[in-house]
């Protein structure tokens, strides 16, 4: 059965700029859901990849403020 974090790594919705950052985040959770057995630490691996394709993601649609003066 897949582990219930898999869901919030899929990218298939997203735009291509988004989907090109996080595909590969999505296929590592894949794959260490595999893998892994199930255990608090496999939750810990998947909720610490998930927090950085969403910190990767950010990084794509960051906007730098504006300077005033």
């Amino acid at each position: 059965m897949q582990h219930s974090l898999i869901q919030f790594f899929n990218y298939d919705h997203l735009p291509d700029n988004l989907k090109n950052v996080s595909r590969p985040f999505g296929q590592l959770a894949v794959l260490l859901d595999e893998i892994l057995p199930a255990n608090a630490e496999k939750t810990t691996a998947l909720r610490n990849l998930l927090s950085a394709k969403d910190n990767a993601v950010r990084a794509i649609i960051y906007k730098e403020p504006a300077t005033g003066g």
